[in-house]
């Protein structure tokens, strides 16, 4: 039965190998002059302004996470779409109902006024 596994271990430790050897590799053959320039953060070829330690609005955090949700909710719809032919009648009242469920969602979202930006 472990047999079976050996090839994912096998895999495992190659991996765990390349990505150790790597750092290491690049540590011992790297060069080591560091600058002010090099050492500053880049930000699109723009000089920094501010403070790296800023804090966010909790906002950016609700939308971004509304972002993600509803994308990955559109996700789902692409399994349905290839296989909407075999599904039938059954696939299209479980992807309506997936649709209110996520409308309804939507508008509480709204409702609540989530998606304001002030």
């Amino acid at each position: 039965m472990l047999g079976a596994y050996l090839p994912i271990l096998v895999l495992v430790v190659i991996a765990v190998l390349f990505g150790l050897g790597s750092v290491v590799f690049s540590s011992l053959i790297g060069q080591k002059k560091p600058s002010k320039v090099k050492l500053a953060p880049y930000e699109c070829g723009c000089e920094p302004v501010g403070s790296a330690r800023e804090r966010f609005s909790i906002k950016f955090y609700l939308i971004a996470m509304l972002f993600i949700l509803f994308d990955i909710e559109a996700v789902f719809m692409y399994p349905w779409a290839v296989l909407f032919k075999r599904l039938g009648m059954f696939g299209l009242a479980e992807m309506g109902l997936f649709i209110v469920i996520l409308f309804v969602g939507y508008i509480y979202v709204w409702k609540k006024g989530a998606l304001e930006w002030e």
